[in-house]
């Protein structure tokens, strides 16, 4: 979970695919508020301290979805900053891997209250209920062959 208006957040986790190429989306629960509510985003958040990136790419995916991955590769990183009324209430700095499932049963957990496996058809078709922060990390894994496209 990455809590609003405290400083610089380093957020952390993955663009998850399965055997058939699909891509793993889930969604907040309704009654989580903030920054990514109501849209689909990639499984992650804080990184604690003390915590290996990679180490905390892992536990927040079985946090939230009950798999077990193997990190692929790393994408690049990104940040959004939100300002409001001059201050600025979120600072968020994303690491992300590419990513692949080796375990588990899919099970939404902890903040996600669904998730969805989606094709790049499928995902094309949603591309604009994805959270834009999740659109910018898509692309940046180049999942299906449309991404990139002007």
């Amino acid at each position: 979970m990455i809590v609003e208006g405290m400083g610089i957040v380093v957020a952390v986790g993955a663009v998850i695919l399965d055997n058939e190429g699909r891509v793993l989306l889930g969604r907040h629960k309704p009654e989580r508020r903030g920054f990514w509510a109501g849209k689909w985003i990639c499984p992650g958040g804080k990184l604690m301290e003390g915590e290996t990136i990679k180490d905390g790419i892992l536990r927040e995916v079985m946090e939230e979805t009950h798999l077990s991955i193997e990190l692929c590769d790393p994408l690049p990183p990104f940040e959004r900053i939100v300002w409001d009324e001059g201050s600025v209430v979120l600072h968020v700095i994303y690491i992300d891997y590419t990513a692949r499932v080796v375990g588990g049963e899919l099970e939404p957990d902890s903040d996600l209250g669904e998730a969805i496996w989606v094709s790049c058809d499928e995902l094309r078709s949603i591309w604009y209920e994805l959270h834009e922060d999740t659109r910018i990390l898509l692309t940046n894994a180049r999942l299906c062959d449309w991404m990139g496209e002007a």
